[in-house]
């Protein structure tokens, strides 16, 4: 379920890249699995995380992933900034 503007605009870039790249829906997967490769490795051993949030920044590489985490509804970047 979408809830925010933010998300909807994610994806339609997710779609746009897909039809850049001439693909189907094995591509969506693909470029889902690219956004979310990090993400995939570190959720595992944080119980506390409720939900991952991928915005139009995220997909087009501007920024990375947000996690919501059931103790506290703030949001919280899921890596340290560099």
């Amino acid at each position: 379920m979408l809830s925010f503007p933010s998300e909807k605009n994610a994806l339609v870039a997710i779609a746009r890249l897909a039809l850049k790249r001439k693909t189907g829906a094995r591509g969506l997967r693909a470029i889902m699995e690219d956004l979310l490769l990090e993400t995939m490795y570190e959720i595992p051993s944080a119980s506390s995380v409720k939900e991952v949030v991928i915005d139009k920044a995220v997909v087009e590489g501007l920024k990375q992933p947000v996690i919501l985490h059931e103790s506290n509804s703030k949001k919280t970047n899921i890596r340290k900034a560099s």
